[in-house]
């Protein structure tokens, strides 16, 4: 690796890691200034607030920005290397342009394989933890549930419909439960109102009757002013889920979710499946954002770092815009999760690929 290799890395990983560092202290700031009431009104220990929240809380906020640290510091140094005619220096010297972002896509990939690391695996346990904390403390009521008109399947071929549902003392309405046999309703049993033992972990239903068809012929039971203990696949925590349940899911556990939740069609997939390519996607934007950053400050221009950096922050802008566009689209109208997440790398890949073309004349 020749010394301008390691200068480039040098500076590059410097600023980036000094930039996550400012932006660190800044997020923590904000976010202890909005939320010291709660801790101050909660039964929290210091030791909470500190090693289960904060500590993990720098990772998740770090996680969500690091592509755009990546292009406001590859903006911020080579401005630098390009105000003081380094970078023509190199240039002139006959090194290509492709030789001269070489050690810039070296640190990407490293950073990018890193990021990959977290978004799979580290991200979600530290988040977990944090996020654990900020349902309980600062969040509480961040949670939603399926009340009404609900349909799951709790098997191949079993499947249940419920009216209504109460998730204060987990009781409910108009219980319906099919069982087929080669799409062929072979069982039902119908109930006005049940709720959940949690002691025995089961179901009491109330003013219930079943139906049952062997070899034609249907078999009726009423159960009218009594009830019917019985253990089914179904909890009551299939009817709740916090709103940042995918983000305290390694990888492997947010693919067998979403094994789960289509087997049983609870409905949540898509926002699950949009999660698990996201984080397949988003390392990669650190690469092209590199390479669009090195080619827009690579050049002395007039306006100098100041243009440049506002470019930079211009372009990440447009960036999360775009992100966050994709992830409505995919969640809400049906797109599919894995175009849509690739859909801002797609985009910048084109810009960057024009960026780099035009540095080169």
């Amino acid at each position: 690796m020749l010394t301008f290799d390691r200068y480039i890395i040098r500076k590059y990983l410097s600023t980036f890691f000094f930039t996550a560092l400012l932006f660190s202290i800044i997020a923590i700031t904000i976010n202890f200034s909005e939320h010291i009431e709660k801790f101050v009104d909660k039964p929290v220990t210091k030791k909470e607030i500190i090693f289960d929240y904060y500590l993990n809380f720098i990772p998740y906020i770090n996680g969500l920005l690091w592509p755009i640290f990546s292009l406001i510091a590859v903006i911020f140094f080579t401005s630098r290397l390009a105000r003081n005619t380094e970078i023509v220096a190199f240039l002139n010297a006959g090194m290509s342009y492709g030789r001269f972002l070489r050690p810039y896509l070296f640190t990407s990939f490293l950073l990018a394989g890193l990021y990959l690391l977290g978004n799979h695996i580290f991200f979600p346990k530290g988040n977990k933890t944090m996020m654990t904390f900020e349902n309980k403390y600062v969040f509480p009521g961040n949670f939603r549930v399926k009340s009404t008109n609900i349909h799951l399947f709790i098997g191949p071929e079993s499947k249940v419909y419920i009216s209504n549902y109460l998730t204060n003392d987990s009781s409910g309405t108009g219980f319906r439960l099919e069982q087929y046999d080669d799409l062929k309703l072979t069982f039902l049993l119908e109930a006005r109102n049940f709720e959940y033992l949690r002691a025995e972990k089961k179901w009491r239903l109330r003013d219930y009757e079943t139906r049952h068809w062997v070899d034609g012929k249907e078999i009726y039971l009423s159960g009218k002013g009594m009830s019917l203990d019985t253990a089914i696949a179904l909890y009551p925590s299939d009817f709740v889920y916090y709103t940042n349940d995918k983000e305290m899911m390694t990888s492997a556990e947010l693919l067998r979710f979403i094994q789960y939740e289509q087997e049983r069609g609870i409905g949540f997939s898509r926002i699950m499946k949009s999660e698990y390519h996201r984080r397949w996607a988003e390392p990669f934007t650190i690469v092209i954002l590199t390479i669009i950053g090195a080619s827009i400050s690579s050049r002395k221009l007039r306006g100098g770092m100041g243009l440049n950096l506002a470019l930079g922050v211009w372009i990440g802008a447009m960036f999360v815009f775009l992100s966050k566009f994709a992830l409505t689209f995919s969640t809400n109208l049906h797109m599919n999760p894995m175009l849509a997440m690739w859909l801002p790398n797609l985009v910048f890949g084109s810009l960057a690929f024009y960026l780099t073309r035009k540095a080169q004349k």
